[in-house]
């Protein structure tokens, strides 16, 4: 790359992969003298042919451009639910774009300017709405979309897919056949390669599930990787070596000890360039080296908490609904005893104590973040006190699919797909991946996965408080009962603890030198809270930290 055709009309650059590429090829061959045996060409060779509306028969991941020198036209597209960043710097003069913000940087030769709207939704939920970016002048291709360019004129952007939400048509078993063979086919696309193919196992029900299908129905026993952590309640090496014994793969973990400030900042400045508050990053940057010693490709299960109604705060909302119908003086006598009690550091699956205080935060914030847009970090009284100047800031979240019946848990589970997963889980993931140069690849992200899930009734996703009953009803047999029964865990980090020792001195250092719109008086209040075990402001701390280092770092280049 970058490649051309014959005519030298059509110019592409493409990173990702497409997966259906082979069959494609097939198709196009009356049309295109093939010359190489990859994916690179058929994305040419249909661009060429058929234009944009060739996107649409593409089944992967991908960010591409594509130049034509006789319309003079540039042409970006990323792929449907945004598992590959595509960025770009545009005037009606000229245009710069790049799979990463650092790398567009060194082409851009004006200086950048902070986006105050955007610090303002990264400080509310820890990442930039889709389409933004931490700089005023640079923005981000929506996933699903096609955006063109001409001289003289300002980029253009539609849509050529969008989430729809049509009904099943069809029995709860019809619904489990079709998910049966949609799934399957979805990780053998994922295995055709040059390379072997591996898979992250964290032990919970999506990573566990993905590697059990390449066993029982795709016949490898592929390499799996874990990282696993020294507190026991945010450890779950044990699960996935009951997995991986279960299917005799050959397994490698490691254990993260303590935070690593070099491979941080390292991930932050050269690979994201702006602020990312998702902590796990950490862990899953280790998981990543520790594959790419030994495979290219692995599989993860990115997508099943968004898609199959995984999440603890689905059933949190589900709780909501009793519990907002209790008296007032009950829920306060509630409220009253639950905090009164200092609030646990162990990981919430590991503590009901920890639950019900995650659960009275949630319900401070069920106002703010009515109508949802994604989990908040703060409520509205606490982000006036963060960000004073920054109170009425912040960018509209994206239209979402209309036709969720007024339902309010399928609203949060299409938004947290929309928006939570590509800006925060798919960022972190791509980002830890390719930084060293190891490719992920989700199957429960493929079209026809995505299509079929949000097809399908909220309440055969969910039943009581238990969610992913579909998967379990369909997959129950692939898997032991203490997967299916365990609590959901994700892949939290202990940086509560991290706040209590050296970290916590750190931010304090960057209080110190604080000019950004962030109240340091504030900052040090919460950081005060958490040393003494009152509160854990675990996340928040470390949603402050990454800001606050990014920003000392832009005003140090500047």
């Amino acid at each position: 790359q970058p490649m051309q055709d014959p005519s030298n009309r059509h110019l592409l650059v493409f990173n990702g992969e497409i997966y259906n590429y082979r069959e494609l090829k097939k198709d196009l061959s009356s049309y295109w003298n093939f010359q190489t045996s990859g994916d690179t060409e058929v994305i040419l060779a249909g661009l060429s042919c058929f234009g944009a509306d060739f996107l649409t028969r593409l089944e992967g991941m991908w960010a591409l451009a594509c130049w034509d020198s006789q319309t003079k036209q540039l042409l970006l597209s990323r792929d449907r639910m945004g598992k590959k960043p595509l960025f770009f710097h545009a005037s009606s003069q000229s245009i710069a774009c790049a799979s990463e913000l650092p790398a567009l940087k060194q082409l851009i030769d004006v200086p950048l300017q902070e986006d105050l709207d955007s610090t303002a939704d990264y400080l509310r939920y820890g990442y930039y709405l889709p389409g933004y970016t931490a700089y005023r002048e640079v923005h981000e291709v929506l996933p699903g979309n096609v955006l063109r360019w001409n001289p003289g004129s300002l980029p253009q952007s539609r849509s050529y897919w969008s989430l729809k939400l049509a009904k099943f048509k069809g029995t709860k078993n019809d619904a489990q056949d079709c998910l049966r063979e949609v799934l399957v086919r979805s990780v053998n696309r994922r295995m055709v390669a040059d390379v072997e193919v591996a898979a992250f196992l964290s032990g919970g029900v999506d990573s566990s599930l993905i590697t059990a299908i390449m066993s029982r129905h795709c016949g490898v026993n592929p390499k799996t990787f874990t990282i696993g952590f020294r507190e026991q309640s945010y450890d779950e090496r044990a699960y996935a070596r009951q997995i991986a014994e279960k299917f005799g793969t050959k397994h490698y973990d490691q254990c993260l000890t303590d935070w690593d400030s070099d491979r941080l900042e390292r991930l932050v400045f050269e690979h994201i360039g702006q602020p990312f508050a998702d902590s796990s990053l950490l862990p899953t940057s280790m998981v990543s080296e520790l594959a790419s010693k030994h495979v290219k490709v692995a599989l993860s299960g990115d997508g099943g908490d968004e898609l199959f109604s995984g999440y603890q705060r689905y059933q949190a909302r589900a709780i909501l609904r009793w519990y907002t119908r209790l008296p007032g003086c009950i829920r306060q006598r509630i409220k009253k005893l639950v905090t009164a009690i200092p609030e646990p550091m162990s990981h919430h699956s590991d503590s009901v104590l920890k639950k019900a205080h995650l659960f009275l935060d949630i319900v401070d914030r069920l106002k703010d973040e009515t109508p949802y847009v994604a989990p908040l970090m703060y409520c509205k009284s606490q982000f006036k006190k963060l960000a004073p100047d920054l109170n009425e800031r912040g960018h509209s979240p994206p239209l979402l699919p209309e036709e969720t019946d007024g339902d309010d848990l399928k609203a949060m589970m299409t938004s947290d797909a929309l928006i939570y997963l590509p800006q925060d889980i798919l960022t972190k993931v791509d980002r830890a991946s390719m930084a060293y140069s190891l490719e992920t690849r989700a199957p429960f992200l493929d079209r026809e996965v995505v299509e079929l899930a949000f097809s399908i009734p909220r309440n055969w996703h969910r039943r009581g408080m238990s969610g992913k009953r579909m998967l379990r009803e369909t997959f129950g047999h692939l898997l032991p009962d203490a997967i299916w029964s365990r609590r959901k865990q994700g892949f939290g980090v202990p940086i509560h603890q991290w706040f209590r020792r050296s970290l916590g001195v750190e931010l304090e250092g960057l209080l110190d030198s604080n000019q950004s719109p962030i109240s340091s008086d504030f900052v040090r209040s919460l950081l005060s809270t958490h040393r003494q075990r009152k509160r854990d402001h675990g996340y928040r701390l470390w949603n402050i930290y990454i800001y606050l280092l990014w920003n000392q770092s832009e005003k140090h280049a500047c």
